[in-house]
């Protein structure tokens, strides 16, 4: 898929979603999440949950580059490391690739970075599993 048809995929399946797909190839993405006042937490810093929402949906777009409109894929395990606090006012991009993808696991690393600063704010590592293929026809049809 390529980063206009993720982002109308995101947009269909998931309309409260937040991101822009600014790029994406195989087993690549990068999306962008416009930050503002409803993902601060007190004290001003953007929240854990608002970087784990942009990891995860980084490493979702990176698995539709690869294996297309993978609906019923779904996260088994996400680990975050906040690395330092991101600037409230600027948007937070996540670059996502694929590590592995097998037949039922899939993989992947996500780098989250304030906008226009080369240091990044958060690592995350994440699996996803892959339905197997007979599920997946049923439910497109």
């Amino acid at each position: 898929m390529t980063a206009d048809e993720i982002q109308i995929f995101l947009q269909q399946e998931f309309p409260e979603n937040p991101m822009f797909v600014e790029s994406c190839e195989n087993r690549r993405a990068r999306l962008r999440l416009d930050v503002d006042h409803t993902h601060l937490r007190p004290g001003g810093t953007v929240s854990g949950p608002t970087m784990m929402l942009l990891a995860d949906t980084a490493m979702y777009a990176a698995i539709l580059t690869t294996m297309g409109a993978v609906v019923l894929a779904v996260t088994t395990n996400l680990n975050i490391n906040f690395l330092r606090k991101p600037e409230p006012h600027r948007d937070l991009v996540g670059e996502s690739w694929l590590m592995k993808v097998g037949k039922r696991l899939i993989v992947g690393e996500v780098i989250i970075y304030s906008q226009d600063d080369p240091e990044p704010v958060a690592h995350a590592t994440c699996t996803y599993s892959i339905p197997p293929q007979s599920i997946q026809t049923r439910v497109q049809h």
